[in-house]
């Protein structure tokens, strides 16, 4: 099963999996072949958010989990940290998202690390120019040079998404761009957009906002491509379908 987990943008970055598969395994001690990995992951992801001072959500529950993956597929289809708005927003678009989902699910950023190699241009060769990105905040940019020296053994250095707190969700990763100190390319473009950054804008100013419209597009994300009835089916384990 190669699938997302595995794909380009999530290799050696998106961890914890050990955390689902531990709950995958109490829970089926109890109740066995009855709650699906997807329903446990999709609660989890709400759990992590309000243990680090975000918002809550509705989520319903009763999906199955799928008998295929394509790691090809997820190449495509998750967004880049180098791809140019248009790409990503047709992205999200594809999966019947919006503009504002866009954004408002950016700010997932406001938590989490990433690795040099994902930002480093910014740092030292901006577009082949020899030189840093000159829209990065001078003072953010020392502080990432620091991390990310200009050397090929320190592409897998971790950097904070959101260095001004980075275990703490909240609308910092905003506040961030505003300020043009944004981590990522594809996150700092939002404010070159006239209706991204006035909803960047928003949100940097508005707390409870971002947090009400995280909830909401959260919710939406997770009624995407939903399996239930007798399509799929109940893993017993979260990495391998039943056989």
């Amino acid at each position: 099963m190669k699938g997302e987990k595995n794909a380009l943008p999530n290799r050696n970055s998106v961890r914890g999996f050990e955390v689902i598969d531990n709950i995958k395994e109490d829970v089926e001690r109890f109740c066995p072949s009855t709650v699906s990995c997807v329903d446990i992951l999709t609660l989890a992801a709400r759990e992590a958010v309000v243990l680090a001072g975000g918002p809550s959500w509705p989520v319903m529950l009763g999906r199955r989990d799928g008998v295929t993956a394509s790691q090809q597929a997820a190449n495509k289809q998750l967004p880049s940290p180098f791809e140019p708005l248009e790409n990503i927003t047709a992205k999200f678009t594809s999966k019947g998202l919006d503009l504002k989902d866009v954004v408002v699910l950016s700010g997932a950023h406001t938590i989490g690390f990433a690795q040099c190699f994902t930002f480093k241009n910014r740092l030292f060769n901006f577009r082949g120019s020899g030189k840093p990105d000159p829209m990065l905040d001078s003072s953010a940019l020392t502080n990432l040079q620091t991390m990310c020296p200009n050397i090929d053994s320190s592409n897998t250095n971790l950097a904070p998404l959101d260095s001004g707190s980075m275990y703490r969700f909240d609308n910092k990763y905003f506040t961030n761009l505003v300020n043009n100190a944004g981590l990522l390319e594809s996150d700092q473009v939002l404010m070159q957009d006239s209706k991204t950054a006035a909803m960047v804008n928003s949100y940097s100013m508005n707390s409870y906002l971002f947090g009400n419209d995280f909830g909401t597009s959260m919710a939406k994300l997770g009624n995407i491509g939903v399996l239930t009835g007798n399509k799929g089916q109940i893993r017993k384990k979260c990495g391998a379908i039943n056989v």
